[in-house]
């Protein structure tokens, strides 16, 4: 019987890839989770009785833990010395540095990829302006991310077969680690069942954003348009851009934060909205799915992973640039089409994205890459 265990870069907070260890933990729930740092009030409510396991970063208090990204250059250290010496099978769930792990010669290692590191490839300029380019700091910042590119690169190659959550992506991991990845989709929550949850009725008048809040999902830019407009607008999500959002918002009584939901509240707001926006460039961008799932019509920016979720003119709309005018002129194009849409056709399409596919993809993958190394 082969022995698996599942890899994750960290367990802090939840977010897509997250969900995704979720959905590949409750199919292989014997397997141990591996991980850089985790908190352990979350992985207690998250993941439940999981098996995890830490890096020599975990002996780090947790104000450090959450801060991970100060200690970059020990990580690649940290993700090395993870000993996974006694599986025959290893899936690792990664957005950064996770694919870096030692297996044995014979071990299968799968990597279901997020994304290839952001910071070290298509956003390593901005990032690095951001962290300082100028003196001592950024002659440092410059060293460090060359460095650990390399390191990246070279630890892409120690994955026998990725897996990419998109297309998208698969075209990044192709180009940045030249290496080819199997798309498999993430799944939505636990929703599809229920039929119920599509709500037709006219009475819906807000719009919906969910998400983490961080500056790279361009939330800013929604805040603006509807700050003009004046339609309101909800936003569920926590994370470390929220206090400059808010301060944008000002005193808009048209724009309302409700932090991070559970998964029956949220449902709720999915069925209530008239309309979900999803302002920023992602991987793939599972809560447009969810948000279908509902039978609602998405406004994405029209690039990265939404391409691949919304059709254009039947299930929503795209706007092409980021930028508040021109968010608002999607939704204006949105709103003049709302009757169009149907709600069971949306679902439909946010149906390709279920539990059940996910499970059966993965285990057909998982089987047919341990019969080509047999």
């Amino acid at each position: 019987m082969n022995r698996i265990a599942l890899v994750h870069d960290y367990l802090l907070g939840i977010g897509g890839a997250e969900r995704v260890l979720k959905a590949l933990h409750e199919m292989f729930p014997e397997a141990p989770i591996y991980s850089v740092v985790y908190d352990k009030k979350f992985v207690g409510e998250f993941l439940g009785n999981a098996i995890v396991r830490g890096s020599f970063l975990q002996k780090l208090p947790l104000f450090f833990r959450r801060r991970y990204k100060y200690f970059s250059f020990l990580i690649p250290s940290a993700v090395e010395r993870l000993d996974l010496s006694e599986f025959d099978i290893v899936i690792s769930s990664c957005s950064a540095f996770c694919k870096g792990i030692i297996t044995r010669p014979d071990t299968v290692h799968i990597c279901y990829c997020h994304t290839p590191t952001r910071y070290l490839w298509d956003w390593t300029h901005s990032y690095s302006s951001m962290l300082g380019e100028r003196g001592i700091r950024g002659i440092f910042v410059k060293i460090s991310i060359h460095l650990l590119r390399m390191w990246d690169q070279q630890a892409a190659r120690r994955v026998d077969y990725f897996i990419a959550n998109s297309k998208h992506v698969a075209a990044r991991i192709r180009k940045y680690y030249g290496k080819e990845a199997k798309v498999i989709y993430p799944p939505v929550r636990g929703w599809e069942s229920a039929e119920s949850n599509i709500e037709i009725s006219g009475n819906s008048h807000y719009y919906l954003i969910v998400s983490q809040l961080r500056p790279y999902k361009q939330i800013d830019i929604a805040i603006e348009a509807f700050k003009k407009l004046g339609f309101p607008l909800v936003i569920i999500g926590e994370g470390s851009d929220r206090k400059r959002l808010r301060e944008l918002a000002g005193d808009a009584k048209n724009i309302k934060f409700l932090g991070r939901l559970d998964d029956d509240t949220l449902a709720e707001y999915y069925k209530n909205c008239k309309a979900f926006i999803y302002p920023g460039e992602e991987d793939f961008g599972i809560a447009m799915a969810e948000a279908m799932l509902f039978g609602k019509p998405v406004l994405a920016f029209g690039n990265g992973g939404a391409k691949e979720i919304v059709i254009e003119g039947a299930t929503g709309e795209f706007f092409d640039d980021a930028h508040p005018v021109v968010l608002a002129d999607g939704l204006r194009r949105l709103n003049e089409n709302y009757e169009n849409y149907s709600p069971l056709l949306i679902r439909k399409r946010a149906e390709k994205f279920s539990h059940e596919r996910f499970e059966k993809d993965i285990l057909e993958f998982v089987g047919e890459c341990c019969k080509i190394r047999a």
